[in-house]
């Protein structure tokens, strides 16, 4: 209870939060089981920036070498002359798998390794290629809009042989510095350009490099990224409406069930309690189970005790009118002052009904209320049978009382309706009993229950209704009793009471073995910890 009550403001928090960033709560159940799982990998798929950096890193990387490898091959090329150069650019070229180009310093082609010797690399043209090689550039495509990257131009050939058709040349003529960058080839694999001046006098270097293992490197890692992101999220989908069926389905089928309870339509519904489950749903499953079923009885007794007082008032009120219609016709003394009299009675025995029947109807809510406190019964016994010997509602019976034993006597209860349990038994004992007969209460205690047993002489109660005697409006009454003195409603009432108080009220037949009815109230014994 503590903990819920330090709970409540984060919950309170949580519903405010949820209010005003407007969290979709309306939501079904199977939409936020897979909203959940498909967000978690979606955060999976985030790692596809990773791939981006990589992919950066390694340009990088081949920036770094492409200016290094002009760098060299400039300053090689610087030292040599005629036929010693044009063997060392087709070396080089054929070694490191590049393209060289040496430009006088009139901007005029002085050698070109791809004419000096077998071209070092081949651009691919993508109609040349299979389906799937169209489908991973497409991929590269569409990552690329997705992370924002910038359009690479494209890389073609001059057909201008001169330096001035290429300005990365000029850039590094002006600047007496190597020049990078990178284009994009016609089957968008990259590739990178260093141009670089060679020596003092003005000739210049362009060497270009297809770097289609980047390309390789990156669609090999997107695609195996997007092969595990794509099995992630098959598995994570069957996994989720799964885990809805096992969640959802079962509440449907009992919020289904819930819904024709509540509109009373079936009497025949049966809330299903999932026997098998033996986790939450199926707790909730049985207890709204037991709950309908503890509804459906208190409905039915309502409805039972609603026929059962119609039916109690109308005697008295057909008596009532029969004797009221009469009395306009009768004009002897006498049989009018018997009317009035029946009339009297009649009016006595309503007003005795209605009496008893709003203390039944109300006395479940207002025990439901009561604080209990610790009651000593033999006191509690003993004051009572004091007071109805003062009034003399025992009659001619003598009223006994007999404590066994020397357990606690002390019980949890509220002592006005613990009284009126006894006032019920008393009086229950006076109307069975003989005249002058004795009327026993016994009190004993084992430590655990306190039992409080009253015991008369009159005629017993049949096995067959020890039960029904505590059913609402059901009353053996003896014919020698005045008419309209009881409601029928004591015992039920008794019970009722005992029931709210954890005890329990049952009738048996006497001790001793003589004729008699013997009512047994049996309550806990207080605790000092309550």
């Amino acid at each position: 209870m503590a903990d819920n009550r330090k709970l409540a403001p984060l919950r309170q928090l949580g519903t405010g939060l949820a209010a005003r960033l407007g969290l979709p709560w309306r939501v079904s159940l199977t939409t936020r089981i897979l909203a959940v799982n498909i967000i978690a990998l979606a955060l999976l798929a985030g790692s596809l920036f990773y791939i981006d950096s990589y992919r950066r890193e390694l340009l990088a990387e081949r920036y770094r070498l492409a200016k290094s490898e002009a760098d060299i091959t400039a300053a090689a090329l610087a030292g040599e002359r005629d036929q010693s150069r044009l063997a060392l650019m087709t070396r080089i070229a054929s070694e490191q798998q590049l393209r060289l180009r040496l430009f006088a310093p009139d901007g005029n082609l002085i050698a070109d390794s791809f004419e000096l010797g077998p071209p070092s690399y081949r651009l691919i043209d993508p109609a040349t290629e299979p389906w799937y090689q169209d489908a991973a550039r497409m991929l590269d495509r569409g990552m690329n809009f997705l992370l924002g990257a910038p359009e690479i131009p494209a890389y073609h050939d001059p057909t201008d042989t001169n330096a001035k058709a290429w300005p990365e040349l000029a850039g590094a003529l002006a600047q007496r510095m190597t020049l990078v960058s990178h284009k994009a080839a016609p089957d968008q694999t990259p590739v990178i350009i260093a141009a670089t001046p060679v020596g003092s006098e003005g000739a210049s270097l362009l060497v270009t490099r297809n770097a289609r293992d980047i390309t390789e490197n990156v669609r090999m890692a997107r695609q195996t990224l997007a092969i595990i992101v794509s099995a992630a999220l098959i598995v994570s989908v069957l996994l989720s409406l799964f885990l809805a069926r096992t969640i959802v389905e079962p509440l449907r089928r009992i919020v289904r069930a819930a819904v024709r309870v509540r509109l009373g339509r079936d009497r025949s519904v049966v809330v299903p309690r999932l026997p098998d489950r033996r986790d939450e749903i199926g707790l909730l499953a049985r207890a709204v189970s037991d709950m309908s079923g503890a509804l459906r009885q208190r409905i039915d007794a309502v409805e039972s005790f609603a026929a059962d007082v119609a039916h109690e008032l109308k005697n008295p009120l057909t008596s009532l009118r029969s004797a009221l219609e009469s009395l306009d016709r009768v004009e002897k003394p006498e049989l009018r002052q018997q009317l009035i009299r029946i009339a009297n009675d009649d009016v006595r025995r309503i007003d005795f009904l209605v009496t008893e029947i709003a203390d039944a109807s109300r006395i479940d809510a207002q025990l439901s209320r009561t604080t209990f406190e610790p009651v000593d019964m033999l006191g509690l016994v003993q004051a009572l049978v004091s007071e109805r010997d003062h009034r003399g509602v025992n009659g001619t019976c003598r009223v006994s009382i007999v404590r066994e034993g020397s357990g606690e006597l002390v019980v949890p209860g509220d002592p006005a309706r613990l009284e009126r349990v006894l006032q019920n038994l008393l009086d229950n004992a006076v109307s069975f009993s003989p005249e002058g007969s004795p009327i026993d209460v016994t009190l004993t205690s084992d430590g655990e229950r306190v039992k409080i047993a009253v015991s008369d002489h009159g005629p017993g109660i049949p096995e067959s209704a020890r039960e029904r005697i505590f059913e609402r409006f059901h009353s053996l009454r003896p014919s020698s009793e005045e008419f309209g003195k009881h409601s029928g409603l004591g015992l039920a009432i008794a019970r009722t009471i005992v029931d709210a108080h954890f005890g329990k009220l049952t009738a048996t037949d006497r001790n001793d073995g003589a004729a008699g009815a013997r009512l047994v109230m049996s309550l806990p014994v207080w605790q000092d910890d309550e």
